[in-house]
């Protein structure tokens, strides 16, 4: 089981709700074929965000969605394996649902900017068939 933690709301009318965060989380990890582990989802504002993607990636500036993994790919434990974390500025992203998503499947290791669009394709499939 993936479990969900949310902190913050999104304040976006039409946005999705906690249920609908960890609907889209666990669908990213199953399609990885990962079926337990803890993730926790912020929504933050642009001087959060702008601070994180200063300290983290040194670019200047807001940004949609962070990802900061932290247990690595391997399993064995007793306890569910912890993903990281995933921080999304929903004034600064166009859609929640998809910043939810693409901050899941790069805690899962994918990465666009050194795949051949796998990430982006299977970002595309997940969300043309998540429920609402």
């Amino acid at each position: 089981m993936i479990e969900v933690e949310v902190f913050g709301e999104d304040p976006s009318p039409g946005g999705p709700d906690g249920a609908e965060v960890a609907a889209l989380c666990e669908l990213a990890a199953g399609a990885l074929g990962v079926g337990d582990g803890h993730v926790a989802v912020e929504f933050v504002d642009a001087e959060r965000i702008t601070e994180l993607n200063l300290t983290h990636r040194a670019k200047a500036g807001p940004t949609d969605v962070l990802s900061f993994p932290i247990d690595g790919a391997g399993g064995g434990s007793e306890v569910p394996r912890e993903l990281g974390d995933i921080v999304i500025c929903p004034e600064h992203t166009t859609d929640v649902r998809e910043a939810v998503v693409h901050g899941m499947l790069h805690l899962l290791g994918m990465d666009h900017e050194s795949d051949d669009g796998e990430m982006l394709e299977l970002q595309r499939e997940l969300l043309r068939s998540a429920p609402r």
